[in-house]
């Protein structure tokens, strides 16, 4: 093995620093995670309320700036990642994403408008794309390869766990303040609070660098990421189509009987599956193999899909919810930790063109399955389910796993 792979592999934990046997680095990344989730649910909670109903904005347009907050949320993955490597810094670019969504956050103090929250929603999701790439490279820096499924997924409980404290808090000031047009400005001026924290705690955070690629451009970049990732580019993009917007679930959980506040509970429902799933899941995929795992994990999807298409009671949605946390908890923690296995060099890049291709077609597969909905609620579940199992089969017959090891599933 050469010497520049040599440099770039991971850098063990340090006992003497790290807690519930990962580096410290994982933790700290988590609780910036953790701040920045609060803040970022807290709006996000209230959002569609108060653009709707507040600002006077229609639902016609609320989807549009969804549609284009996913669409930023993707455009800049890749270049973040590349720049990551090419420079071989982490911590100036992770910085500055998470920046740039707190700094968008200021546009909620000084604008009601309708144009200063569609702004303001589609920047601060920029913020979120440029960090990602570069995070999550420094994750898997400061995670040795045996407990790199267990790191990611504990960073994924701390970051979810946000989703929980944000919309609780922005209960609470509800229920405190009522319901008024200054409760949501007071709200807005609460969610800088964890957002500061956490930029302040990244800036004292040391940089993890790797190995500098300064004559790369993003082209070339691509063409030297491992045969094995672009392979795995082929299920991960097929399972996308079948990737549909939450709201969908949201609805069917309404059709089956659920009042409004009832699907509320749902949402909190499934962020705590996810919370605590995650570091258990991670240990799991460490102990049988990532490649195990992101089966599973379209597999659980496809079995959650089934569900939804033909739940009749709430007691199965609610199971359905949990199950779906479940899933989110493999997708979103192990998916990453699998592609830091088979690219070993341009981690960032890797993980930034993953989170560009997907993050193009989620915005199709919301469109498709809107439009299948009108056919019959249970349709976009049923070809889910189906594109689901195209991935898996994908998968066994492209096998991007066997670059990690000549045993299948390793």
């Amino acid at each position: 093995m050469s010497s520049k792979r040599n440099s770039n592999k991971t850098i063990p934990p340090n006992p003497a620093a790290g807690r519930f046997g990962v580096h410290s680095d994982v933790l700290k990344l988590g609780l910036v995670s953790l701040l920045t989730d609060i803040s970022s649910e807290m709006i996000f909670s209230v959002f569609a309320v108060f653009f709707t109903a507040i600002a006077g904005a229609s639902a016609a347009l609320l989807g549009l700036i969804e549609g284009l907050a996913d669409l930023s949320a993707s455009s800049l993955n890749y270049f973040s990642g590349w720049l990551s490597d090419r420079t071989g810094k982490r911590k100036i670019f992770a910085l500055a994403g998470y920046g740039f969504s707190t700094l968008a956050k200021i546009i909620l103090l000084v604008s009601s408008s309708v144009v200063g929250l569609s702004i303001f929603r589609v920047i601060e999701r920029l913020g979120k794309g440029f960090r990602g790439p570069p995070r999550d490279a420094w994750l898997s820096a400061v995670a040795g390869s045996a407990k790199r499924g267990y790191s990611f997924g504990l960073h994924k409980a701390l970051d979810k766990a946000g989703a929980i404290f944000g919309p609780l808090i922005a209960y609470g000031l509800f229920f405190w303040l009522g319901e008024a047009a200054s409760t949501y400005q007071i709200l807005f001026w609460v969610a800088m609070v964890p957002a500061a924290l956490s930029i302040v705690t990244l800036s004292l955070m040391k940089d993890q660098p790797a190995p500098k690629r300064r004559h790369e451009n993003m082209f070339e970049t691509w063409k030297m990421l491992s045969p094995q990732f672009k392979r795995y580019l082929v299920p991960a993009g097929i399972f996308s189509l079948a990737y549909f917007s939450f709201g969908f679930l949201l609805l069917r959980a309404h059709h089956v009987g659920f009042t409004v506040k009832d699907v509320v509970l749902l949402y909190a429902l499934f962020n705590i599956a996810c919370v605590i799933a995650a570091p258990l899941i991670g240990k799991l995929g460490d102990l049988v193999g990532r490649a195990r795992m992101i089966i599973m994990g379209y597999m659980t999807y496809l079995v959650m899909c089934l569900g939804f298409a033909f739940a009749t009671t709430h007691l199965q949605v609610i199971v359905l919810f949990i199950i779906y946390g479940l899933f989110y908890a493999i997708d979103e923690a192990q998916n990453k930790a699998f592609i830091v296995d088979i690219e070993l060099e341009r981690r960032a890049s890797a993980i930034g063109m993953y989170n560009f291709v997907t993050g193009m077609i989620y915005l199709p597969a919301s469109l498709i399955a809107g439009g299948l909905w009108l056919l019959h609620p249970i349709v976009p579940f049923v070809a889910a389910a189906c594109l689901a199992l195209f991935a898996v089969m994908a998968f066994l017959i492209l096998r991007p796993h066997m670059a990690i090891s000549a045993t299948p599933f390793q």
